[in-house]
């Protein structure tokens, strides 16, 4: 299995959408936007959350997020 931080909290449909476009890392996603995420096939709100916050934890965030909002 390949080493992931993405967290268990995002489920198991969205983790392997993740993994299926080649994204393991948290910090693979800072390239990535919203938009592109939710196309993917198991990865929903609920996910984005998780993931949102995860790499805020981290001082990281997904692209196009603006952080003056």
């Amino acid at each position: 299995m390949t080493a992931t931080d993405i967290p268990r909290a995002v489920g198991a449909p969205a983790t392997r959408a993740l993994a299926a476009a080649g994204w393991t890392r948290l910090d693979q996603l800072t390239d990535v936007t919203e938009r592109e995420l939710l196309a993917l096939h198991g990865v929903g709100p609920k996910a984005i959350g998780v993931l949102r916050e995860a790499l805020r934890q981290r001082g990281l965030r997904l692209a196009g997020d603006d952080t003056t909002a």
